[in-house]
């Protein structure tokens, strides 16, 4: 245990102390203590997503899992493994792929990003359309409760219903129900080949018909997004994965699909566009937020991005994928952001959408970050009321002030 710096910032908050156990036992005690002593514990693993969700309403101990940084067991023949919390993602993925495997998953920032960190954010990207979410690749977990019990669920093969479903529990709710230890993940093997390709289209509702008519055809792409911003031309990214013969298949099928659109292959660098959207000058004149909305009301959702952006005058670019996700950046002064979101979440959640707030100036502390989470939110406070009575994890961050 250590005090903490400056380079230990949480939310623009600092606490006390820091704390980097060493294994699963130490984390637990810990726990425990920082529950007797009615002390706020914030979960840390790589800290690349601790500024998601709202500030915590009080932060006295970082609990960091740096250490839980092992790859326990790769049964590959079975295809799962089981990870430590710890380890990034990227150095998961170098350890699979000398067995030809991998998980399916492309989170943000693989180098720093840590499983536990990616659990708790429910972090994914387009390869979602294909493999599923973090909820369908965890088949099992342990997870440290407050009160100090090391709890596991799941187990080691893909089927398996033994226990309460701890793993989609824990994931995506931000560190407020437990500190995640470990985790076992279903596999996937590497493809042999990939290639993408861009489809440029300049009619607003080109996007929609194209990616339905992709989703409705019998192209077998692995993921497929679009991207939009107010300074360069609209475009669809679709991603193949398989064998030579296969691609050049899909490639034709994908040319005769769009007819006279301009079809150009791409680099892998377009499934980047996600992580590039951190990429802004000014922390302070930017806001990035997480849309949800149906896939079929994409033209929708761009018109009021679009719309929102006009009337404030700012800066927008975003990328939305197939399954009704995406991402959108606005840029510009923090009254012009508030005025904004705060339209824009209304209507998407007319069209029973979502808008999360992920990225803020310092300006827009008191933003709350999630949307309305409609007649769910006694239900998640029980939980968290069961699994941290004392309010010792991430008090206020999530939903609802959990």
């Amino acid at each position: 245990m250590r005090a903490t710096t400056s380079a230990d910032m949480a939310y623009g908050i600092q606490p006390r102390l820091f704390l980097e156990p060493a294994n699963e036992p130490q984390l637990a005690a810990a726990l425990h203590l920082a529950k007797e002593m009615k002390l706020a514990v914030i979960p840390r693993g790589g800290g690349t997503k601790l500024g998601w969700g709202n500030p915590p309403a009080r932060a006295d101990l970082i609990l960091s899992t740096a250490r839980f940084n092992h790859i326990l067991e790769h049964a590959w023949a079975d295809l799962t493994v089981t990870v430590e919390a710890g380890c990034t993602i990227h150095t998961l993925q170098e350890t699979l792929a000398k067995h030809g495997q991998r998980l399916a998953l492309d989170p943000l920032w693989p180098e720093k990003a840590t499983v536990g960190g990616i659990l708790s954010t429910n972090d994914s990207g387009a390869l979602r359309l294909r493999f599923g979410a973090l909820r369908d690749l965890i088949i099992g977990a342990t997870i440290a409760l407050p009160d100090g019990t090391l709890a596991s669920s799941g187990g080691k093969v893909v089927k398996n219903v033994a226990g309460y479903d701890l793993p989609k529990l824990v994931t995506g709710a931000f560190g407020t129900l437990g500190v995640i230890t470990r985790a076992t993940f279903r596999l996937h093997p590497l493809p042999c080949n990939i290639r993408s390709f861009s489809i440029s289209v300049d009619n607003a509702d080109a996007p929609q018909e194209l990616v339905l008519a992709i989703q409705d055809s019998k192209l077998a792409h692995a993921a497929l997004q679009s991207r939009f911003s107010t300074e360069s031309t609209t475009a669809i990214d679709i991603l193949f994965e398989g064998t030579e013969a296969g691609l050049n298949a899909q490639a034709s099928q994908l040319r005769a699909l769009c007819g006279s659109a301009q079809i150009s292959e791409a680099s892998s660098a377009v499934w980047n566009t996600r992580q590039d959207l951190w990429s802004f000058s000014n922390p302070e004149e930017a806001s990035i937020v997480k849309i949800s909305g149906l896939p079929t009301n994409l033209a929708h959702t761009i018109g009021l991005f679009r719309r929102a952006a006009d009337s404030a005058r700012l800066r927008w670019r975003s990328v939305m994928y197939a399954t009704g996700l995406g991402w959108l950046r606005l840029e510009g002064s923090a009254d012009k952001l508030h005025r904004a979101l705060s339209a824009l979440r209304a209507d998407l959640e007319r069209m029973s959408g979502s808008l999360v707030l992920l990225h803020r100036p310092a300006a827009l502390r008191t933003f709350d970050a999630w949307s309305t989470t409609g007649d769910s939110l006694p239900l998640m406070k029980s939980i968290k009321c069961q699994l941290d009575p004392a309010n010792t994890l991430n008090p206020g961050r999530f939903v609802g002030g959990i």
